[in-house]
């Protein structure tokens, strides 16, 4: 059986974009827009709509399409090593804070799985070191989840067949398949009266009060594109997108994009039960997964910062290596990838778009734990449009004291980006690579027109190799086959669609681009499918 380039999560589902009949009679003023249909952005719009709001939720591709159809499903608040990494920036209190919404997110979570029927198994979850040289950071783990309240205990082994020299175990975390989550989801928004647009994309918002948001359906090309575009006015937006499609706040310079990628296996005897994550590198995390051909087992790792990932197919199959040394016997059946956002100070940046204003909010730098993150998002920036309050939504503000422990990450990132786009623009000119192979891509062409050309089942693509975001040069991810910009993150399909933002638009078709126009195409929900596979290392 071939492997399946898809989630385990989303392989044989069926997408399509909202017919035109429907996105035509879509309300034309509501009190709140959503942008974004993965965890976040639906859950906003659940908890809006219960308040009896008129909500809308627009979506570029599909339900899912993003990092939630792509993610483990971990559930948990032990994360890794990451409370050990917001205990070293910032003080008790807010790593109390942090665990606390997280602890929100995960319960509201688990509730509406069982009031909907969807099935979440409650399993421990550790974070380990696979050699001597990791102990000090899972030691770091143990003493954040001291500080932080949690009852985390050290464990010296386990009954895994990998490597482990200590760590951490947080007993009865949990695990779930975020599809059929996002579909009742859905399901409970309509019923309140919302309304979700799938294959629509927001590229646009301007205006104070009303706000404007500018549309334009993704299915749509040449001019059937200009003549999809309309405009929905509402009295709040949410940007719930990965990282916002607005560089008003300058989010994008905050974060750090990030990939990384998951394999799903049939293996015979037995299968690791809990949920483990490696704290040194290379990361290594698995769990197990019910599905309809019985239980898989999901390992994930690879991960590297989006466009700078190097040779990704090598990193792919080292990881593939390891399982099949782990687990002898193991087949592969599925291997997908996500991306995600790291902040520069650990902290999810939740709230206003730009100080002191509250029309416009944002929700990202879930650093790859959005099933919780995500939620407490959404219990965050609901509360504060219904007038209520949570008391630990300071440690996720988007405008907050917290950022300047992030700051010397913040230059040491931005200046990997201005050293990316000085790499990308010379890079071309000064070299000559070969004619690309099936399953290739490079970047070739004079420094003032550089072109990036790909060649995919057989058919070649050439088109602007620049970003249309900020002007980085995008460069070729072997394992996704996607153009990737370095920059801040934004993606391509092989023919220069749009498959994720900061971006709008896709890369410029090369005879558009050889007459200076910008291109405006965008990823079919078949397209990115087939060759874009949405989405650090995950979980």
């Amino acid at each position: 059986m071939p492997v399946r380039s898809s989630s385990l999560w989303t392989t044989d589902r069926i997408e399509a974009a909202t017919p035109a009949q429907t996105v035509a009679s879509a309300p034309e003023a509501v009190d709140v827009v959503v942008v974004g249909a993965g965890l976040t952005g639906l859950t906003t719009a659940v908890l809006l709509a219960r308040a009896g709001k008129r909500v809308t939720v627009v979506e570029a591709r599909h339900i899912g399409a993003g990092a939630t159809g792509n993610t483990t499903g971990k559930t948990t608040l032990l994360q890794g090593s990451k409370l050990a990494r917001v205990a070293a920036k910032h003080s008790t209190s807010v790593l109390q804070a942090y665990v606390t919404g997280n602890r929100e997110g995960r319960d509201w979570l688990l509730r509406h799985c069982a009031d909907h029927g969807l099935t979440a198994q409650r399993e421990d979850d550790h974070a380990y070191a696979q050699t001597d040289q990791g102990l000090p950071m899972a030691r770091r783990v143990l003493d954040a989840c001291r500080s932080a309240g949690l009852d985390a205990e050290w464990i010296d082994s386990a009954d895994v067949p990998f490597p482990l020299a200590g760590g951490v175990r947080l007993r009865d975390q949990a695990q779930i398949d975020p599809i059929p989550f996002l579909d009742s989801l859905v399901v409970e928004l309509e019923n309140h009266g919302g309304t979700v647009l799938q294959g629509v994309r927001a590229t646009a918002v301007s205006g104070t009060g009303p706000l404007r948001v500018e549309l334009r359906l993704t299915h749509a090309a040449g001019d059937d594109t200009r003549k999809g575009h309309f405009f929905v006015d509402t009295d709040r937006c949410v940007v719930a997108t990965g990282t916002p499609i607005l560089d008003r706040g300058g989010f994008f310079a905050r974060l750090k994009a990030q990939r990384s990628y998951c394999m799903a296996f049939d293996v015979p005897g037995d299968i690791t039960r809990s949920m483990y994550i490696s704290v040194d590198s290379p990361t290594r995390s698995v769990r197990y997964a019910p599905s309809a051909e019985g239980e898989k087992l999901i390992v994930g790792g690879a991960g590297h910062p989006v466009g700078r990932g190097g040779d990704e197919a090598a990193a792919l199959g080292e990881l593939a290596r390891w399982a099949a040394v782990h687990y002898p016997g193991a087949v592969e059946t599925h291997r997908w990838s996500a991306q995600d956002y790291h902040p520069s100070a650990e902290l999810p940046y939740v709230g206003p778009l730009l100080p002191r204003t509250d029309r416009i909010f944002v929700a990202t730098g879930f650093d790859k734990w959005g099933m919780t993150n995500g939620v407490a998002a959404a219990l965050a920036l609901s509360a504060r449009m219904l007038g209520g309050r949570m008391d630990w939504a300071h440690a996720f503000d988007s405008w907050s004291s917290h950022d300047l422990a992030g700051l010397t990450t913040a230059v040491k990132d931005n200046v990997e980006v201005g050293i990316n786009l000085a790499k990308g623009c010379l890079a071309p000119a000064v070299s000559r690579p070969a004619a690309p192979p099936d399953g290739g891509g490079v970047v070739s062409g004079p420094l003032w027109k550089p072109h990036a050309t790909c060649v995919v089942d057989g058919a070649r693509r050439t088109v602007s190799a620049v970003c249309p975001h900020l002007g980085g040069i995008v460069s070729w991810n072997n394992v996704d086959r996607a153009w990737e910009c370095p920059l801040h993150g934004s993606r391509f399909a092989p023919d220069g669609s749009l498959l994720e933002g900061p971006a709008t638009k896709g890369l410029s078709p090369i005879d558009q681009a050889s007459n200076g126009a910008e291109g405006d195409t965008d990823a079919s929900g078949e397209l990115a499918r087939k060759t874009g596979r949405p989405g650090g290392d995950l979980p």
